[in-house]
């Protein structure tokens, strides 16, 4: 195992030299010059260049990539355009906000879509699978930004029971907790639905094994049989989904943070995206992607946990 997870980290490593290439010049290429929009719409030429030379944005862009790479190695993610500030003090500041939301976003999804998985596949075929199933499809297909919307709508305009911005006070206090109701939901509704499908037919495809007919033949439990037997038989696929979704909910929390205007790493990428400011996108792509594979390499561990076949 440690010699599989060492490698894994030289792989990580290697990928994330590959995204900051690909950030790095995708930005760079596209169109806008950071340097106008920090001078201004009344600036000279000579205002223009003199930014632009402060910057080093006239130099190559090769040149520019392996100075930025060289920064990075000194763990130094670079200076915003627009502040003046430390990147990696801007990320680490915003970071804690979007992973207490991914994270509450990923426990009410597993919460949710387990047990909506296991009902819907130990009633295969009758009105409660058929109403597991449509929820399923209604959660995946809507989109974010209009179920934060709507939950906004409805329970912060209509009914004003529920906060609609913000997530500012600590989660363990009543006005935390409120604050965190709305975003959760809204960022989990896709998840809990993927997990709830996979979860079906996981279950399944295991229920029909033979080492479960045995158990039941046996004389345990059904409880016994599903939990020991079934469920624990179809968790790799839901550990695998689970690993990937929350990956994906660091990127859908962008969506989420902008609609609930949450100062978190989503809007702070959007804001930079904005404006320009190439070294705030650029470290904050690079720890999204550094954190999406340090969570696939722990599925990765969790799944030895959970099966003793599994070794690396």
């Amino acid at each position: 195992m440690g010699k599989y997870i060492l490698k894994r980290l030289i792989q990580l490593v290697l990928l994330l030299f590959v995204v900051s290439f690909i950030i790095f010049f995708a930005i760079h290429l596209a169109p806008g010059d950071p340097a106008k929009m920090i001078a201004g719409d009344t600036a000279t030429k000579a205002d223009v260049a003199r930014i632009r030379n402060s910057l080093g944005l006239n130099e190559p862009v090769v040149v520019q990539y392996w100075h930025y790479i060289v920064n990075v190695f000194h763990g130094n993610l670079g200076t915003s355009y627009q502040n003046g500030a430390s990147v990696t003090q801007e990320i680490i500041t915003r970071l804690p906000t979007t992973a207490k939301l991914a994270v509450s976003a990923m426990l009410l999804a597993l919460i949710v879509g387990i047990p909506l998985g296991i009902i819907a596949a130990l009633k295969k075929n009758t009105w409660i699978d058929f109403t597991s199933t449509s929820l399923s499809l209604v959660g995946v297909s809507i989109p974010n930004f209009w179920l934060g919307t709507m939950l906004i709508l409805f329970f912060g305009v209509y009914l004003q029971v529920l906060p609609i911005s913000g997530v500012d006070d600590h989660w363990w206090t009543l006005a935390g907790l409120k604050q965190m109701i709305l975003p959760t939901i809204t960022l989990s509704a896709s998840s809990a639905a993927i997990i709830a499908r996979t979860t079906r037919s996981s279950m399944l495809e295991i229920i029909q094994q033979d080492f479960v007919r045995t158990a039941k033949a046996k004389g345990l439990s059904t409880r016994e049989v599903i939990v020991t037997h079934e469920f624990r038989n179809a968790l790799i696929p839901v550990i695998t989904i689970a690993g990937i979704n929350f990956g994906a909910l660091l990127g859908g929390a962008i969506v989420t943070e902008q609609v609930f205007a949450i100062n978190g790493v989503g809007r702070l990428l959007i804001n930079a995206i904005t404006s320009r400011d190439f070294p705030v996108v650029e470290g904050t792509v690079l720890v999204i992607a550094t954190i999406f594979a340090l969570v696939n390499l722990l599925v990765d561990i969790i799944y030895a946990k959970v099966d003793p076949r599994i070794s690396y």
